[in-house]
């Protein structure tokens, strides 16, 4: 396999993760007694640009399907983040109602509908049918289409260029990246921003954070990486920010190279050199991720057993992505999870893909009172502990796997 960006071939395995289904595809009740597609799950390196990469199994129209289950505003959280971003930008960009804004991967809608309400024309790119229904539903214009140069030549065409385009955790799920980030560059006014948020490499690394590799993720991204595939594009990064979001992401920040007129501020040098520090670019960085992924999945198995021995009932909470690549590297099953809980309806009543743990509302929650909680989306445990904050009537305790076996008060 050659890189997806650089092309030149890659020889280094940083995290392989056996096998599992696409961590989105999830089942119905009928599709329990059909088998199901397990691809190999590898993290590759390229030494030349450093873009983290998985090998190439499986396209993105099988991924990002009709029935596509991940919906962004089932997380009061992310909305917050969202409508946050939307007042800053607003503010700084003076965005008006002779402004435009487009969000590729738009979603549910989550974040352009707070641009709506704002009154500035806008919309969105999203190739899910069901997230982009959900988005109409709520007013917002949406093009069901996958982005790249032929939809933004097409959109050129349409005069709807924008000032602002948003590009919030999709990055990592195109297999085509220099496509994806050429349409980006042309669908920017000469003086427009682009904003794009992703995980951070770096985090995910040094904090065991494996689970978030699965085959809809073809690429982890630090900004070493992010900065030449933009360049290359004729994208100049000006600043970059650190967020708490997804574990710990960046939101870098981008103009035409031939006609952005902002400074290039020392976030981006600040950020560029705690990368390097920690070793980023070398080889030996990427080295323990194996044996951490490893020694987790070990303790996740032992903790499972214990509350078994001990007759201590275990329920999981967030039918999440990186839930479904926990338990089926660790070959956790419904005799030692029986259930999983989650808010969304889409979810519901469906079972996870490998393990095939149903899913459950919240009210099966409350009336099987667990002993113990354990938290998918680790990444959202404070959210979580709130909401569920009256499970600790019945004496229940939240619990993560990631990056260790850990407790929440």
């Amino acid at each position: 396999m050659k890189c997806r960006h650089c092309a030149q071939p890659l020889e280094h395995t940083f995290l392989d993760l056996g096998t599992a289904p696409p961590s989105n595809a999830y089942l119905r009740e009928a599709d329990l007694h059909r088998a199901e597609s397990w691809l190999p799950l590898k993290i590759l390196i390229c030494e030349s640009c450093w873009l983290a990469q998985t090998e190439d199994f499986a396209g993105r129209e099988v991924l990002f399907d009709a029935e596509y289950a991940y919906f962004s505003s089932c997380s009061s959280s992310w909305l917050a983040h969202a409508r946050r971003f939307v007042e800053e930008m607003t503010a700084a960009l003076r965005l008006n109602a002779a402004s435009r804004v487009a969000e590729i991967a738009a979603n549910d809608g989550y974040l352009l509908q707070y641009v709506q309400a704002a009154g500035i024309p806008c919309y969105g790119v999203e190739p899910t049918h069901s997230t982009a229904t959900a988005a109409r539903e709520k007013g917002l214009s949406i093009h069901e289409r996958f982005f790249g140069q032929e939809l933004a030549h097409e959109l050129l065409r349409q005069g709807q260029a924008v000032d602002l385009l948003v590009a919030n955790n999709v990055l990592a799920h195109v297999p085509d990246i220099n496509d994806f980030v050429a349409g980006l560059a042309l669908l920017l006014k000469p003086e427009g921003v682009l904003s794009v948020e992703f995980p951070h490499l770096l985090n995910m690394v040094q904090q065991n954070q494996f689970d978030t590799a699965y085959h809809e993720h073809y690429s982890y991204l630090s900004l070493h990486a992010v900065q030449r595939i933009f360049a290359s594009q004729g994208l100049q990064v000006f600043d970059v920010q650190e967020w708490p979001t997804h574990g710990g992401s960046l939101r870098v920040l981008a103009q035409r190279h031939d006609s952005g007129m902002r400074p290039v501020t020392d976030h981006v040098t600040q950020i560029l050199a705690k990368e390097a520090a920690a070793g980023i670019t070398q080889l030996a960085f990427y080295r323990g991720a194996q044996h951490a992924a490893t020694e987790a999945k070990f303790a996740l198995l032992k903790f499972l057993l214990d509350c078994r021995r001990q007759g201590r009932k275990v329920a999981a909470y967030g039918a999440a992505a990186k839930g479904n690549t926990l338990l089926n590297f660790a070959g956790v099953r419904a005799d030692l999870l029986p259930y999983v809980v989650d808010i969304n309806p889409h979810k519901q009543g469906k079972f996870l893909p490998g393990s095939r743990i149903p899913i459950v509302d919240e009210e099966h929650l409350r009336a099987d009172q667990p002993d113990v909680i354990l938290i998918l989306p680790w990444n959202l445990s404070q959210e979580i502990t709130g909401q569920l904050s009256y499970a600790r009537s019945w004496g229940a305790q939240f619990v993560a796997a990631i990056p260790r076996i850990q407790y929440f008060q």
